[in-house]
């Protein structure tokens, strides 16, 4: 029988792999197993917030690999304990912690904003014919800020890059220009900022706090779309005035500007007057040397083999080839042997396997095909109750597989509805799930299906 360490081990190396590193930075970390007897894994968080996150994103997760690991008659109990104390993470955080505007620039010789990783550096990125041309631009923009490519814009699919190279330009302008005051921010913390300065009258202050940074990065722009004239309006005068003042300005995106038709015509078009430019997949060289790097950065002993067999069957998601050597890792401290090919094959099953890109749609017709209804119909307003619940589990799965995506943005795919009616459809489901056995497998149903498996 497994014991309790082994198991929790397994389990927070399951859970750290699922979660961004920002959310496990930010409290997933401090959970801790209280109790594991009578046919019960009971886990405490510090607080009901931590506590209503996990029942809403990972409880799902947390009983399929205890099922795998002691059997599916195993029940898994979340409890709150404010005794719990956080533990230090074991990896570095790549995703970024929103925090107020006031809080990110940096005055001449200050410390660096907590939202860079200290990893993500030009020396840390490997590069390849996939990413040489990024690269490069994103150097010569580093070192001549404002002068080389202004604006810069990297484009590509998700877990490329992108987001790295955005951090290593702000930490290296941060070590050799201590006087500029950089800023990187996610297009909804933007909007967000936005929004609270509406509400609270304060639009000539934000205005002033985005306007006096010297370098702003910003990530995923293609959340910028449709979001109505009053924010384009915003986003387009920022623009212009760090721009016409020699200010810094990058950007990713998950397609070219000239794709991005939900934006305004004249914001896309001052994008394409910089350098637009494309990170695509890495080839089978650069991917068995992203693994290679990541183990030794990490201690692991990976065997060359081991590798190539991973890279041949992960070609397109950096983070998916990161996440199977962790995983194998965790498998193979498990069971205390080598990692090898053998394990690699007998626990990697699902590797590369073809995955549908996911977007509202998807995860709606999904939805829908699985319970014989209309896509129209689970987006509509008709209340009778089998459309209710379908439409709640797409909600549910629109906010935990879609993180970009807030209460406010997934109202608006739901005819437009009050965003506090998503957040009670969200938070019934998560609750139903630690009781509903029949619901848990819908729910591990269609995550199997949306995720290709």
């Amino acid at each position: 029988m497994i014991s309790r360490d082994e198991l929790w081990d397994h389990l927070q190396k399951a859970l750290q792999l699922k979660a961004s590193d920002s959310a496990w930075a930010a409290g997933l970390s401090s959970l801790r197993l209280v109790d594991y007897s009578n046919g019960t894994v009971t886990i405490a968080a510090p607080n009901q917030i931590q506590l209503l996150r996990v029942q809403q994103r990972y409880l799902t997760l947390l009983t399929e690999e205890v099922a795998t690991i002691v059997g599916a008659q195993t029940a898994v109990s979340l409890v709150v304990d404010s005794s719990s104390t956080p533990v230090a993470p074991s990896a570095p955080v790549e995703d970024v912690v929103v925090a107020p505007v006031e809080d990110v620039t940096v005055q001449a010789g200050g410390d660096r904003p907590m939202r860079l990783n200290k990893a993500m550096t030009f020396e840390s990125f490997i590069e390849g014919p996939s990413n040489r041309l990024a690269r490069a631009a994103a150097i010569a923009t580093a070192e001549r800020p404002g002068q080389a490519y202004n604006p810069l814009v990297m484009y590509g699919n998700s877990g490329l890059g992108k987001t790295h190279l955005l951090h290593a330009i702000g930490n290296y302008i941060q070590e050799n220009y201590p006087q500029r005051k950089v800023l990187y921010v996610s297009t909804e913390t933007f909007l967000n900022d936005f929004i609270r300065a509406i509400q609270t009258r304060t639009q000539v202050s934000l205005h002033e706090r985005y306007r006096e940074i010297d370098v702003l990065l910003i990530d995923d722009i293609q959340f910028m779309e449709e979001r109505g004239d009053t924010f384009a309006e915003e986003i387009f005068h920022t623009y212009n005035a760090l721009h016409s003042e020699g200010k810094q300005i990058v950007l990713t995106s998950d397609r070219s500007p000239k794709e991005l038709s939900g934006l305004k015509e004249r914001f896309r078009s001052r994008l394409l007057q910089g350098l637009v430019t494309e990170i695509d997949q890495p080839d089978l060289e650069t991917r068995i040397a992203i693994l290679m790097a990541k183990a030794e950065r990490e201690g692991i002993d990976l065997p060359g083999p081991v590798a190539e067999w991973i890279a041949q069957r992960v070609r397109d998601n950096i983070r998916e080839l990161e996440g199977a050597v962790t995983m194998l890792r965790a498998f193979a401290a498990l069971r205390q042997e080598p990692i090898s090919v053998e394990l690699a094959k007998a626990h990697l099953t699902n590797l590369g396997s073809e995955r549908i890109v996911l977007k509202p749609e998807t995860i709606i017709d999904t939805v829908a095909t699985y319970f014989g209804l209309s896509a129209d119909d689970i987006r509509g307003s008709k209340r009778l109750r089998p459309l209710v619940h379908a439409r709640h589990i797409a909600m549910f799965l629109i906010r935990d597989l879609l993180t970009n995506y807030s209460y406010p943005m997934i109202a608006r795919i739901f005819d437009n509805r009050n965003h506090t009616t998503v957040i009670s459809g969200v938070d019934k489901i998560a609750n139903q799930l630690a009781t509903d056995h029949e619901l848990l497998s819908q729910i591990g149903d269609l995550k199997r299906k949306l995720q290709g498996e």
